[in-house]
Formats: structure tokens, sequence, C-alpha cells
């Protein structure tokens, strides 16, 4: 068997503003943009951070192996794989990965975990959102001139949308 040695992909949703979350939960409804978040990541493993895992409304998110990374001793998140920093995260993800065969880890929040996964990451599933919300988790700043972009597909708000956004899908340079 051949090992492969995935990409690190994180997927986030940001305002304007750089705002990812309010108070542990989005600070939109983008309906559109869930869609494209179950089919980039399904399949693949995913990992989070406890307050992420916590703002889940189903869990585990199902079709992949959920890795959520916790400081806290005996915590346990039933359907999921609790490990205690990012490289036993990482080492989980890419074992998954070579199981399933996919080139792909993706890294789903918070953003602390970005701000850890940042300099590590290949690819980045961002979307833009417009609107500038009150929130109190922030995605760390993305230098531009590092990375690519390589799709880009604007949406109008749709019926289940807050507001429109651009999705875009970014390779480091």
């Amino acid at each position: 068997m051949t090992t492969i040695i995935p990409k690190i992909a994180i997927v986030v949703a940001r305002g304007a503003n750089g705002v990812i979350g309010a108070d542990g939960d989005l600070p939109w409804r983008l309906s559109s943009d869930l869609q494209r978040f179950k089919a980039i990541t399904t399949g693949k493993p995913i990992i989070m951070g406890r307050k992420t895992w916590e703002s889940l409304p189903r869990r585990p998110l199902p079709g992949r192996l959920n890795i959520v990374v916790t400081r806290q001793d005996g915590y346990v998140a039933e359907g999921a794989r609790v490990v205690g920093d990012l490289g036993d995260a990482m080492d989980a993800a890419f074992m998954q990965a070579n199981q399933d065969g996919v080139d792909e880890v993706c890294v789903i929040g918070g953003a602390q975990i970005y701000a850890a996964t940042l300099a590590l990451t290949d690819r980045l599933y961002l979307t833009e959102v417009e609107a500038s919300p009150a929130g109190d988790a922030r995605l760390p700043g993305i230098v531009e001139a590092e990375w690519r972009e390589v799709a880009r597909e604007a949406h109008p708000a749709g019926e289940r949308d807050d507001h429109a956004f651009v999705l875009r899908t970014l390779e480091r340079a």
C-alpha cells in the first residue's frame, strides 16, 4: 500500500470584518454554504477544537472521522476521537486519510485551531460572507500574497441564506 501525504485544508466562513463566530455559534445562517461544507468534508477526516465540537447541532458529523482536540483530561466526545494536542490530531487524521485513500484532511475550527494550523495549511476553502457581524472569534490574518486563488464563485443570498457570499478556494503559492 502506498502512503499518501494528505494536504491540510482549512474550511472556514468569515465575515468582511474577520469574524467567524459569536458566543460559540456561527453569526449567520447560510444553508448554501453548509451544503458546500458537507460536500468538501464528507469522507475526509476533520479536526476541530472542543468548542467547535460542542457547537455542532449534530454530533458526530456523519461520514467522516471527527477528531476533537482538547486539553481537558477525561473529555468524552461520543462518536469522535479525542486527542490532547494538534500533533496527535494530525497523526490520527493522516492515518485515517491513508486508510480511506483520501488526499486531504480538513480543519474546521475554531479560531485557536485555525491559528495553530494556518502555517501548515496547503489549501483554504474560504467563504467570504458579505456581512460584518459582531462576534468573539476571528480568523487569523491570511496574507493573500502567500496564496493563489484557484476557484471563485459568487452566491447571492438564497432563500435560506442570511447574506450573499463568495466561495473561494486558495492554494499555497
